[in-house]
């Protein structure tokens, strides 16, 4: 059985060539995956956007030559990384490129871009590749215990997410090596921090016997990878809890759930496919009677946006029809909103009410 080829074999392979092309006075070429929604597929039996077959080639050419030469640059300051043990973020990488010339970045989300052609092109995650984001993970506190490493032992060392008091445990960027001990009946992901830390000050985590997941926003890749994994090896639902707009819908969990088209080559590792929508729905605006505010014109373009073009808003017509529904109130609505009831009626009421009714829940 051949080995998998490693980060440096592969930049390797296609360094030579390169370096065969211009030898035999050839233009070099070198192809990635086409990162987009149009290049994407989406079935339930899978549970994750995957890539199509669309690619683009970047050939070396005097409109392209600058482009060509910090992929180049970007290739080899990642094979350094992953040689070395060492790590750069992609702030750093920014930075490092100030040393290569005229083929140096001007702007980081130049940067960010090739090292994304990068990361498509090899078909692994960027932290293979030794670059890791600014963005810390997401906190976590509740029925759970996570085993790391003692950096300098090597030695386990067992951290109890009840024992953090009014704070929380933060997931690290690798969380490939973490082990879990838990009893646990479910994971339940929170776009935000005021929203876990009230669930965390009132130890929801106890009465529920779940664990709570602070995502803080769209969450990051590392906060993803910790679900699934935990999810996976424990056997654990997940449920997710935001806003009711088309950002927690179609960014937050969309993304949480089945990736995004920008990222499809790498969706395998970093999407919980088993995860539900918990709310807040349309219609939990509706039945608690809840204080909105108005869409945007921005919130009715991304709804008619992801009508049109999301796959994941097609396969699923609950969702397609819950969207419709907002477009027709015209509102969004915050988690927070449920305050109007009692500070804790997230508690006592709703979080309690939507447990004993999964057909509320969106798939």
């Amino acid at each position: 059985m051949m080995a998998e080829e490693t980060v440096p074999d592969k930049i390797k392979r296609i360094s030579n060539n390169i370096y065969t092309d211009i030898v035999k006075e050839a233009k070099p070429e070198i192809s990635m995956p086409l990162r987009s929604l149009q290049n994407v597929t989406y079935s339930d039996k899978v549970g994750y956007f995957e890539l199509d077959n669309k690619f683009k080639s970047r050939t070396l050419t005097a409109s392209t030559v600058k482009t060509f030469a910090q992929t180049l640059k970007m290739m080899a300051l990642s094979k350094t990384l992953v040689e070395t043990d060492d790590i750069a973020t992609k702030r750093e990488t920014y930075y490092v490129s100030k040393n290569w010339g005229e083929a140096r970045f001007h702007e980081q989300v130049e940067s960010d871009t090739v090292m994304d052609d990068i990361e498509a092109m090899f078909m692994v995650n960027r932290e293979q590749m030794g670059f890791i984001p600014e963005e810390k993970g997401g906190d976590i506190a509740g029925k759970l215990i996570v085993i790391d490493k003692d950096p300098e032992t090597g030695k386990d060392i067992k951290i109890d997410c009840t024992k953090f008091g009014s704070g929380a445990y933060s997931i690290p960027i690798s969380v490939e090596h973490l082990k879990f001990e838990t009893d646990a009946k479910f994971i339940l992901a929170i776009e935000t921090a005021g929203m876990f830390q009230r669930l965390v000050k009132h130890a929801y985590f106890k009465s529920a016997n779940c664990i709570l997941i602070s995502m803080g926003g769209v969450p990051t890749r590392s906060v993803r990878r910790f679900v699934r994994r935990l999810s996976d090896d424990k056997k654990l639902p997940v449920y997710v809890f935001t806003d009711g707009d088309p950002y927690g819908f179609l960014n937050i969990y969309r993304t949480f759930k089945v990736g995004s088209g920008n990222a499809a080559h790498i969706n395998q590792y970093f999407c919980v496919p088993q995860a539900k929508f918990f709310g807040i729905t349309t219609q939990d605006i509706i039945d608690y009677k809840l204080p909105t505010h108005p869409l945007k014109e921005i919130d009715v373009k991304r709804i008619k946006d992801g009508i049109k073009n999301d796959p994941f808003v097609q396969h699923h017509k609950q969702w397609e029809k819950s969207l419709i529904e907002m477009v027709k109130l015209k509102v969004r609505a915050e988690q927070q909103a449920l305050a109007q009831h009692g500070l804790n009626f997230v508690i006592s009421n709703y979080l309690p009410d939507k447990l004993k009714n999964p057909k509320s829940w969106l798939p």
